[in-house]
């Protein structure tokens, strides 16, 4: 996977096919096969400059070499983007995509040239394949440190937006990648919370498949949202929001279950009388008891810093009850009403502990101790804990 999603789009927005005509581009040397194509983009014949696009698309596909030596194609490209003609829009855009991939100075050249603002103009297009490859290319630009600023400036955050909404499956997910990129710049979440992005966010989440890319840009960009009580105010109104974080968590990928107990503990440290209900009420124990067993370092800390939030008080209860993670748990378990959550947090705390208690073992018998699994019994609190 590329920087900030650039192979996604890549692999997405390019095929094997195109360029492959009879017309005035010949198959020779690379060498003269790179001038000769440079000579048709810089032509004033609109068609010599299409075949030439997209023979500048089908030879960057997947060379670097190549981007860096129609690095002086992005001038006559941009020119064509203000084009009336379709298929001069859509040849330069693909063209330019292509460039961009992986190309600090491309990025730069094809946002110097002034492609900004046709682009934009092509999120806003009723043609939807000009909607997907602008966004697309949007994406791909924006995974630069050095074209974020002037991205962000350009008004782009409610047009990203509404493609999350409304726009093609592949578009949704550019969409919301590139408005992640987008908000690690300093000062854009607020510029991007004004967009309203946190309702059609959660739709995406819903409909996409928890082991995806799009599920780890959305949970990345809701962790960074609930930061501000207006994002946590928008992620507890939206139906199902905190459900769909919570979903994400217990079977997402190791990074989007990263980011998925990060937005809730944010939310659970910002105003703990606040959140703690509506985070418990969407059955996140069980989630959390698994993290702490095989999540990465960062989710098990989080996890456990959760749970004791979540429980009816945050802080110790006394000297003689220690405040392990067992004793939190079964606390929080004797509050859960659901018969069916409590039963799966009881195994899930038990399998915590009984992993917990191997991982010990383990680490006695690297250190040359004479004690195996088979000489213990089963702690006591795992059988208190199942028999509860």
């Amino acid at each position: 996977m590329g920087s900030e999603g650039e192979n996604s789009v890549q692999l997405n927005t390019t095929d094997a096919t195109d360029g492959m005509f009879d017309g005035p581009i010949r198959r020779t040397t690379s060498s003269s096969a790179v001038q000769q194509t440079l000579f048709l983009i810089h032509s004033d014949d609109l068609t010599l400059k299409v075949q030439a696009a997209k023979e500048i698309r089908r030879l960057t596909k997947t060379s670097q070499r190549y981007r860096r030596h129609f690095s002086n194609a992005v001038k006559p490209l941009v020119d064509m983007l203000r084009s009336e003609s379709f298929e001069s829009n859509e040849a330069a855009l693909l063209a330019l995509l292509n460039l961009a991939v992986k190309d600090e100075g491309n990025k730069i050249s094809i946002i110097n040239a002034g492609a900004l603002e046709p682009i934009i103009g092509f999120l806003q297009s009723e043609n939807a394949t000009l909607q997907d490859h602008a966004t697309a290319s949007l994406l791909t630009l924006s995974a630069s440190p050095a074209t974020k600023p002037i991205i962000s400036a350009s008004g782009v955050f409610p047009l990203l937006v509404e493609i999350i909404r409304h726009g093609s499956s592949q578009a949704k997910a550019d969409a919301v990648m590139a408005l992640s990129n987008l908000s690690t710049y300093q000062d854009n979440l607020l510029l991007v919370l004004r967009a309203q992005p946190i309702a059609s966010t959660i739709s995406l989440l819903k409909s996409c498949k928890k082991s995806s890319k799009t599920t780890e840009r959305c949970t990345a960009l809701i962790e960074s949202l609930v930061c501000y009580e207006e994002g946590r105010n928008a992620l507890i109104s939206e139906d199902g929001g905190v459900l769909a974080v919570v979903e994400v968590l217990e079977s997402g990928s190791p990074q989007s279950r990263e980011h998925a107990v990060g937005a809730l503990l944010t939310m659970c440290q910002s105003d703990r009388s606040k959140y703690r209900e509506p985070i418990l009420r969407e059955g996140v124990i069980p989630g959390l008891l698994e993290l702490t067993v095989q999540g990465t370092a960062k989710s098990r800390t989080k996890a456990q810093t959760l749970l004791r939030l979540l429980r009816d008080t945050p802080y110790p209860r006394s000297e003689l009850e220690p405040d392990t993670l067992e004793n939190i748990v079964s606390n929080l378990i004797s509050q859960i009403d659901c018969e069916e959550q409590s039963g799966k947090a009881k195994e899930m705390l038990a399998e915590m502990v009984q992993v917990s208690m191997e991982q010990s073992l383990r680490h006695l018998q690297q250190r040359a101790l004479v004690c195996t699994p088979a000489d213990l019994s089963v702690p006591s609190c795992v059988s208190k804990i199942t028999s509860k």
